[in-house]
């Protein structure tokens, strides 16, 4: 019996990684996007996105992946999945008209045998509030994307939680088949349960983030060092080998802040308590202000060199990026930034650089604000001999602080006090 067609609807970040995972078991997949240019684009495997492991895995399964722009040809698929990344703005909320008039366009050519899988992420009561596709063929499903590991995380998914109208009727046959070529626990539940599922996944992320970057604080403080206290925490039975504990600068990207936004405004909806909450938006806006609170203390006209754009590493996404909010400060000041994919052009008030040393030349203060693997090869020996002072901004010990420090360099960083020379 042949393998099920699938198809994924808008080709962005979520959709395309999605796409090539189900193509990468091994099924027939179809790419579906409304704007011709972009479908031109993805038939010449120049991606619109970056994440590691895309390009290859989509080149070594392109025989199984076909990209239109045209939505009829979605009729020949057995499950599509709504795959659109959603928008959000600078105040965390979703912009869910995009999503609605995709489903719309999908349902009004869906096969009556074939299943609606609404993927990207969406408030508890949005699936069962859709009305173009009947509930026994309609699942939300809970998406797995993280920027940097989305393409992992795609091909080898730790669970999948389902949303259903009603889950002890089970799934369709299909759709089954599908989710059994991943081969990891499956979590059906009602539609509710399913959307409230992924933020409480975020929520736990943000509680843990939010403790390493309290305390971190505090390290700093008192003169302990995080980094030591982390591993011990690790191997506590209620907290884990896995959990959160490295402190950053804030929560970054769009998803978290939208999943907190979401509660609190349901909270003001129904009259429950998001105090915490809100205290964890206030700790996130505090930390993601370190940056500028180290460097301030720095002399007025200091030449600042900024390595990272990126809100994080491996990803071409400056959604609330720590690095643009400290650049926001320095509109009168000297800087250079330099990133490896992101242009230096989202910066008009700084210079481009060539390259991470290059950026460096001649800087009195180097900044490292995303934690990118290329910045790893930097040595103190290479930023000594090229920069013209001698202090390190590094949250995230790309550098070895000590070595620094013997150089001549102050170091600064999150979770302990700064290193200075003697």
């Amino acid at each position: 019996m042949s393998k099920p067609v699938v198809g994924f609807a808008g080709m962005t970040h979520l959709g395309l990684n999605s796409a090539a995972a189900a193509a990468a078991r091994g099924f027939p997949v179809l790419g579906y996007h409304d704007d011709p240019a972009l479908i031109e684009r993805l038939r010449r495997h120049d991606l619109p996105v970056m994440e590691p492991g895309l390009d290859a895995t989509i080149a070594a399964n392109a025989e199984r992946l076909t990209f239109t722009a045209d939505a009829a040809e979605l009729s020949r698929c057995d499950i599509v999945y709504i795959a659109a990344d959603v928008p959000t703005d600078d105040a965390a909320t979703s912009d869910l008209g995009p999503i609605v008039a995709l489903i719309d366009t999908v349902a009004g050519v869906l096969r009556d045998d074939a299943v609606m899988v609404v993927l990207c992420q969406v408030p508890p009561g949005f699936t069962r509030a859709i009305t173009s596709v009947p509930h026994d063929r309609l699942i939300y499903q809970v998406e797995t994307l993280i920027f940097g590991v989305a393409m992992q995380r795609a091909l080898h998914p730790e669970r999948v939680i389902i949303g259903l109208a009603e889950p002890e009727a089970g799934l369709p046959v299909k759709y089954a088949e599908l989710l059994a070529a991943f081969d990891c626990p499956l979590f059906p539940m009602r539609y509710e349960s399913a959307e409230l599922a992924k933020i409480s996944i975020n929520f736990c992320l943000v509680a843990s983030v939010s403790v390493a970057n309290t305390l971190a604080e505090v390290s700093e403080a008192v003169g302990a060092d995080w980094s030591e206290i982390a591993p011990a925490l690790k191997t506590d039975r209620r907290i884990g080998p896995y959990a959160y504990l490295t402190p950053g600068l804030g929560i970054s990207g769009g998803n978290l802040e939208r999943d907190l936004r979401t509660i609190i405004s349901l909270g003001g909806s129904h009259g429950t308590d998001t105090g915490v909450v809100e205290a964890w938006m206030n700790n996130s806006a505090h930390r993601k202000d370190w940056l500028w609170r180290t460097l301030r203390t720095i002399q007025p006209q200091a030449r600042i060199a900024v390595l990272g754009l990126a809100y994080k590493e491996n990803t071409h996404s400056t959604k609330n990026s720590p690095s643009l909010q400290l650049l926001a400060h320095l509109n009168d000041r000297p800087v250079r930034v330099y990133d490896p994919v992101v242009p230096a052009s989202v910066v008009p008030s700084a210079t481009g650089s060539d390259s991470a040393l290059a950026c460096a030349e001649g800087a009195d203060v180097l900044v490292i604000a995303t934690p990118w693997p290329q910045f790893r090869e930097l040595t103190i020996a290479d930023l000594a001999r090229v920069m013209a002072g001698r202090t390190l901004i590094d949250p995230y010990r790309i550098l070895d602080g000590r070595q620094a420090v013997a150089a001549g360099f102050s170091w600064h960083t999150l979770g302990m006090p700064p290193l200075i020379p003697a």
